[in-house]
């Protein structure tokens, strides 16, 4: 069987934040979220995760994985041993701070018949790593970097922190390794000496793709990891017939769809599971999470969460799409425009200065200007239902719970707290009284 243990039990001091170092987000989606769905695509039937600082904090983000606690922070190989229970057959062992590691070079680790498969890489400027050292070319040991002499620190090939090992060499392993070292930890790294000195297989496998297996420490390495990742995504989108006008100021996520034939427009952010299809043009200044968006639609200038917009619809500017929105073809949502947990269905028009909550609205009708949904009433949200062909005039205030029939109209400035038949006119509005001369009369008194 193969498994992933994954180490997210660190400080991260060097952040500088009050949020733990894992959860700090690549493109809207956290470090260990990254790693996890690498891990879980490379093969592994079962993943492990080990935390220690804010564990609180990160349970949320683990789902479907199995949790260890390290108590203390005494190094690498204690973490692992925190799980021991989960070490049995193929081990992949990774940090929870290397987003950008690709599941193919794990599959490859996987695949290795060693008792203990290191993945490499060559730097330019490995300060701070683990040195590889060899002997007749076969790895010997990895030597850290406060350990190790200015010869040693000369060494270019470094230690990624990525390795696979059979569960019997692990165990035999662990319960050999020492803290005799400057920070006085269990480094999992003297495994690699213990085991090759030992009767057992050690293989390396190098990277050739340093940036792969970047980890994250401070707030500047972060920014440098969101656009390499940044860049990887774009490219790949671009080569696969997506426009991107100015990829330095779009930023897609890993896990959205975009296909071939989408435009998409510079400062533009789409994140989460989001789809669009093809002929879609998304930008300039859009923010889209989580949405479902059909073909030959167009989203400018707007923020949408949680979405489902259909074919041939036109969103924004400056319009803002809520969880639970569901909106069907050629519909067009305006500037000033907020839509929450509604249905918009086929034709509809909703274009200035609206809100639109709890609402299921009918095709081909028309919301006026300045039409609100008074869901809420202090207690509970409540549901508007307006049917099809419906005119809905400027200005009006839909009273939750309330209905409105198909073919009717409401006149401008209403305020609608009874249901309104199909085929009425409903006004709901003082009527206006014109005083002539009051103006005169006013001024005429005050002097």
């Amino acid at each position: 069987m193969n498994k992933a243990l994954i180490l997210a039990g660190g400080l991260g001091k060097r952040m500088n934040s009050p949020k733990p170092k894992v959860l700090h987000e690549v493109l809207g989606k956290p470090l260990i979220n990254w790693v996890i769905d690498a891990a879980r695509s490379a093969g592994a039937d079962e993943i492990g995760v080990v935390v220690g600082h804010s564990a609180q904090d990160i349970y949320p983000f683990l789902k479907d994985v199995k949790v260890f606690v390290q108590k203390e922070q005494l190094g690498t190989a204690d973490a692992v041993k925190s799980a021991l229970p989960f070490l049995d057959g193929r081990i992949l062992i990774l940090y929870a701070d290397m987003p950008l590691i690709p599941a193919e070079i794990l599959r490859k680790l996987f695949d290795s018949e060693a008792d203990l498969v290191v993945l490499t890489a060559s730097l330019s400027n490995p300060f701070g790593y683990g040195r590889v050292l060899r002997k007749n070319g076969k790895i010997e040991k990895i030597v850290e970097e406060a350990d190790a002499s200015d010869e040693i620190r000369s060494i270019k090939e470094v230690n990624s922190g990525v390795y696979v090992f059979n569960s019997k060499a692990l165990l035999y392993a662990l319960e050999r390794i020492k803290n005799d070292n400057k920070k006085a930890e269990y480094y999992l790294t003297d495994s690699i000496e213990i085991l090759a000195n030992s009767d057992f297989k050690v293989e390396t496998i190098e990277t050739s793709d340093p940036d792969t297996v970047m980890g994250v420490n401070t707030q500047r390495e972060l920014a440098s990891l969101i656009r390499r990742a940044r860049e990887m995504i774009n490219f790949s989108l671009m080569d696969s017939g997506v426009t991107i006008e100015d990829p330095d100021t779009t930023f897609i996520g890993p896990d959205a769809k975009i296909e071939p034939g989408v435009t998409v427009k510079p400062f533009t952010f789409i994140y989460g599971k989001t789809e669009v299809s093809s002929g879609s043009t998304i930008g300039p200044y859009a923010v889209v999470l989580d949405c479902k968006i059909g073909s030959k639609s167009v989203v400018i200038s707007s923020d949408c969460n949680g979405a489902i917009i259909g074919e041939n619809c036109s969103i924004g500017p400056f319009s803002r799409l809520r969880p639970g929105t569901v909106i069907e073809n050629n519909v067009k949502v305006g500037n000033y425009v907020e839509v929450k947990n509604s249905h918009l269905f086929n034709n509809v028009k909703a274009q200035h200065l609206t809100y639109l909550g709890d609402a299921t609205i009918g095709e081909n009708t028309n919301i006026g200007a300045g039409t609100i949904t008074c869901n809420y009433d202090g207690v509970k949200k409540n549901q508007t239902f307006i049917g099809k062909n419906a005119f809905i005039g400027s200005n009006t205030a839909l009273v939750a719970p309330v209905k409105v029939g198909d073919n009717a109209f409401v006149g401008a400035g209403s305020t609608i707290t009874e249901d309104v038949p199909p085929n009425a006119l409903a006004l709901g509005r003082a009527r206006q009284v014109n005083k002539e001369e009051w103006v005169k009369r006013r001024e005429s008194d005050e002097k």
